[in-house]
């Protein structure tokens, strides 16, 4: 017989190899790196309340995604609308402030969920399945939805290639 839900060292231990990475997409959606830090500890602390409800239908990193993401989804609304492509101080010596400002608003421009798609996608590096369970949509639908995210990010591009000609 399977034990039910997920083990308290499994979530340690995804805590410990991801955490930089699941700051990185809190970060992305709040805009703020303390309160990311806060969205990522409230996430992992519900997610360790909640560990007995995990049913194993999908990898357990994209089940901790699912509770990070959505608390930092609350942390937003509760905390209003904060910047998320403002950049860090750190970030902002070394940047190319011109097109980096640029391709940050272009994904400011698109929709949530291609945005979170988006991120997950690139900043947290997940495959299809572990963005679908982390989003709670299903496989195919994250794929149409990067795909609508690259198409206005490409459209967004050749608008700014013909207005520099």
């Amino acid at each position: 017989m399977r034990d039910k839900g997920a083990k308290l060292e499994q979530i340690e231990q995804l805590y410990r190899d991801r955490y930089a990475h699941f700051v990185q997409v809190a970060r992305a959606i709040l805009g703020d790196e303390t309160i990311a830090h806060d969205a990522v500890q409230e996430g992992f602390s519900h997610a360790i309340r909640k560990r007995g409800s995990y049913r194993a239908e999908g990898p357990l990193e994209a089940w901790l995604w699912r509770a990070v993401v959505n608390s930092a989804l609350r942390a937003r609304q509760k905390n209003g609308s904060l910047d998320p492509f403002e950049l860090a101080p750190e970030q902002a010596a070394s940047a190319a402030p011109a097109e980096d400002e640029e391709i940050r608003a272009w994904v400011a421009a698109l929709p949530e969920r291609q945005r979170l798609a988006v991120f997950l996608r690139y900043y947290a590096d997940l495959d299809y399945r572990a963005i679908a369970t982390a989003l709670a949509i299903e496989a195919g639908t994250v794929s149409a939805t990067l795909n609508a995210a690259h198409a206005s990010l490409r459209r967004f591009a050749s608008t700014r290639e013909e207005v520099s000609q």
